[in-house]
């Protein structure tokens, strides 16, 4: 069953010329099939909104459509659902040049006296690297060699891909355009040339060095600076590091992408940092002052224990955790779990003054219990 026009273009039945323009204008942009290959649901509302249009934006047509719908279109020759061949005479009126327009919008060729420019607008392709850093040198910073592997203008062809003394002709198979046509229904469907891969010419006798392609790859050596305060996930970008383009064009960017690896003891939630300290019962009981290693090689910090500290209770340090990434100035915190730990071996003199020290305290020796959820 038929949508009504109006309702397909999403304007209102009292809408002026204009408007049915801009919005046959936004849907045709989205749907094309030149933008959506292989799409049949867009290819269907793409042939949807031209009917609607071909009606609406033809003041006879669109009288009869308002007084009689359908039937009064198709009384006066309206178009048949496979038939628009007529329609893309007007469309000069909406788009100029149709399909300069779409060869624009869909990264095509842009035509200069019928030649393609493409390849000489081509840009080279973005690197990824994945590198794997210590919590110490997110937490910190640190400077880092990179070594990969990328493309680079061969030396011998300037990147033109053609021999010395040689150079390039036109595609005989698209004639310089870089593109095919394919006829799909009222519309036709372009596709870069089998023949170039879209440059629209080829070459005569092809480079030597790099085989025709341009490019050589080679290894390179860059050094980068990871950021105070990085996390896992997060990418640095490196203009220009990728690989080189083709026949000037600009090259790619280089995306270095970090993991950080699990510390010996430390672990990091957001910008805090979490780790467990073992006291003894002594410690535990009658407080003590501890020393405590930070990440920084050598650095400790004094950690009051409160007496009768229980196991699990946590300490916070404040700003001991990890500068927030790009504001030097704000800082996490370190949250240190005490762990109390029961001796497993006792002389006999530590073992009577233990056993003193229990009759002394008053043990009890039935114990109530305690709901674990209590304990969190």
């Amino acid at each position: 069953m038929k949508r009504d026009y109006y309702e397909i273009l999403g304007v209102q039945r009292t809408a002026a010329r204009d408007e049915i323009k801009k919005a046959y204008r936004r849907l045709a942009v989205k749907y094309h099939p030149d933008r959506n290959q292989g799409n049949k649901e867009a290819e269907d509302k793409f042939k949807e909104a031209t009917e609607a249009y071909e009606v609406l934006a033809d003041d006879k047509k669109r009288h009869a459509y308002d007084q009689f719908g359908f039937a009064g279109v198709e009384s006066m020759g309206g178009p048949a659902p496979q038939d628009f061949s007529t329609i893309f005479q007007g469309f000069e009126d909406i788009f100029g040049d149709f399909s300069g327009f779409f060869d624009s919008f869909l990264g095509g060729s842009a035509r200069r006296g019928g030649r393609s420019n493409y390849r000489s607008s081509r840009r080279g392709a973005d690197l990824r690297y994945d590198l794997k850093i210590t919590l110490v040198e997110a937490v910190f910073g640190a400077k880092k060699e990179l070594f990969f592997n990328h493309n680079e203008n061969c030396t011998e062809c300037n990147g033109s891909g053609a021999d010395q003394g040689t150079g390039k002709k036109v595609c005989p198979t698209c004639g310089g355009s870089g593109q095919v046509r394919r006829s799909s229904g009222f519309f036709s469907i372009a596709s870069a040339c089998p023949t170039c891969g879209g440059i629209g010419e080829i070459i005569e006798k092809p480079c030597r060095v790099c085989g025709g392609q341009g490019l050589v790859t080679k290894k390179r050596k860059i050094k980068v600076t990871i950021p105070a305060g990085i996390t896992s996930g997060k990418r640095i970008h490196i203009a220009g590091q990728g690989d080189g383009a083709i026949d000037g064009g600009s090259p790619g960017d280089l995306y270095v992408y970090i993991q950080v690896s699990a510390h010996e003891y430390f672990e990091r939630d957001g910008n805090d940092l979490y780790c467990a300290i073992p006291v003894s019962i002594s410690q535990a009981s009658l407080g003590a002052d501890i020393l405590v290693a930070m990440l920084e090689n050598g650095r400790k910090v004094r950690v009051k224990v409160p007496p009768g500290t229980q196991n699990g209770k946590m300490l916070r340090l404040r700003n001991e955790g990890i500068t927030t990434l790009n504001n030097p100035n704000r800082k996490g915190d370190l949250y240190i779990r005490i762990q109390v730990q029961t001796p497993t071996k006792m002389s006999a003199r530590a073992r009577a003054l233990l056993k003193e020290f229990a009759e002394i305290s008053g043990e009890e020796s039935s114990p109530k219990p305690i709901r674990l959820s209590d304990l969190k």
